[in-house]
């Protein structure tokens, strides 16, 4: 029995300082991972287009108007009567000459008068007529002989009164024909050779100064 004992006490001090024997298990290998050579990377999914972004229409905060706008041919003033506005020079048709010139068209003369060459007074059967020349674009005379109205005074800026011979004729402005009394003057120093008055502007056309040639070259 003592034996018995002393076997006992000496197991149990071998398993406390841990000098107990243990079964050591065998290795076993892991191999790594197979590799499949030939294996390739997948094609990359083709990027969707971009979207174009444009810029918006720009914003008009202010529009500007050429003063004064053109006129469009035959513009006509408010109210009933629908009068045409013509500028301060204008294209006009004088007959029986047949010819159409560059006018001044001014509101401060009382008559219509017109560069006249030539100028003589003739008398037919107890009537009296004016022979005189009227000079076209070509700087060609034009002969006229037309009825005597009447002689007029007309005062110079300069120098005595001038006295002119009167005679009628048609003209013809901005659609508007009118016999009006034209007196015969030397207007070689003027710009233009017609100068038409009030005695055809008045209840006819509005003259807006500050255009030309609102009925064309």
């Amino acid at each position: 029995m003592k034996c018995y004992h002393h076997v006992a006490l000496f197991l149990l001090c071998l398993t406390i300082v841990g000098c107990t024997t243990t079964e050591t298990l065998p290795e076993v290998a892991v191999a790594p991972p197979a590799v499949d050579s030939g294996a390739s990377c997948p094609e990359p999914e083709p990027c969707a287009p971009c979207e174009v972004l444009q810029c918006p229409d720009p914003e008009v905060v202010e529009k500007i108007v050429e003063v004064p706008a053109p006129l469009p041919p035959m513009a006509t003033t408010a109210g009933k009567m629908h009068l045409p506005i013509v500028g301060a020079l204008e294209r006009v048709l004088v007959e029986p000459a047949g010819m159409e010139m560059d006018a001044r068209i001014d509101t401060g003369a009382e008559t219509t008068s017109i560069h006249a060459e030539n100028i003589q007074l003739v008398e037919k059967d107890g009537k009296r007529y004016v022979r005189f020349s009227l000079l076209d674009d070509a700087e060609q005379l034009v002969e006229q002989e037309l009825r005597l109205r009447r002689r007029v005074l007309i005062k110079q800026k300069e120098g005595d009164p001038e006295r002119r011979y009167v005679v009628r004729m048609w003209i013809t402005l901005a659609g508007t024909r009118s016999r009006i009394d034209v007196n015969l003057s030397d207007r070689e120093d003027f710009e233009y050779p017609l100068l038409v008055g009030r005695n055809f502007l008045v209840d006819t056309v509005i003259v807006d100064v500050s255009r030309r040639y609102t009925q064309g070259q």
